[in-house]
């Protein structure tokens, strides 16, 4: 693991880096313990504090763990799918709140993505799965609902369509898509959307997806997708107007 002192780039950063690429190599496997920060220091040639503050970043993504006592130290983590989605999440969020990603091209984004696991969802989909969909359905039509309560809902709603394809690598990739669009979307949109039209086609996804009909939840999803851009057409029609 080397790196280059005669660079602009933050130092802790860079060791943080040469650590993360071992162990994306392989070079440092699972469980291993890393050498102490003293080691740690004395091969990259910077302070302690240095150290200390690459194994915080590394920490903060989970790549790696503490441990004190006797056989303690900084150890290689396991991470899980569970554990990455909340950093898929933050990047997402973050990509679209500082890029200028049009309301069009999150929504075609968005729907694509879903509808992948519109197949799967309809064979795998469990009790639990089903049951979620039919909570938050049964939430969406409480007349006191705030549009942040409302939102959080939709969100938990399509998660657990998601979530019912029974693909990890589908539900990290989707992560971002579902709890970072979505929100996006609602927040465009919530002034001029019909909870009850959305309700409708949510409760039509769930019947799909108990029923094993991918492609129902497709088609519905389409409809979905397409009721969603009007509406933001109509919200950016309106802002021109103004």
């Amino acid at each position: 693991m080397k790196i280059d002192p005669s660079s602009k780039a933050d130092l802790s950063a860079q060791i943080a880096k040469a650590i993360r690429d071992a162990i994306v190599s392989g070079a440092l496997i699972v469980d291993e313990r890393l050498p102490s920060e003293a080691e740690l220091s004395e091969q990259f040639e910077v302070s302690r504090a240095t150290v200390r503050e690459a194994l915080k970043r590394l920490a903060a993504q989970s790549l790696i763990r503490t441990q004190r006592g006797a056989f303690g130290g900084a150890f290689v983590n396991r991470l899980s799918f569970k554990e990455a989605y909340g950093q898929q999440i933050t990047t997402s969020t973050l990509l679209l709140s500082m890029n200028a990603v049009s309301f069009e091209i999150a929504c075609e984004a968005r729907f694509a993505l879903e509808s992948a696991c519109a197949p799967l969802a309809a064979t795998r989909r469990t009790a639990d799965h089903l049951a979620t969909m039919r909570a938050e359905i049964f939430r969406q039509t409480q007349p006191g609902l705030s549009d942040e309560g409302w939102c959080a809902s939709d969100v938990a709603f399509h998660r657990a369509l998601v979530d019912a394809a029974g693909n990890p690598v589908l539900s990290y990739q989707l992560a971002g898509a579902v709890e970072a669009m979505q929100p996006l979307m609602n927040m465009i949109t919530f002034t001029a959307r019909s909870r009850e039209k959305i309700l409708s086609l949510h409760a039509k996804i769930a019947d799909f997806c108990d029923s094993g009909d991918g492609a129902g939840i497709e088609e519905t999803l389409e409809a979905l997708a397409l009721y969603t851009r009007q509406l933001g057409q109509q919200m950016a029609q309106k802002k021109t107007a103004s």
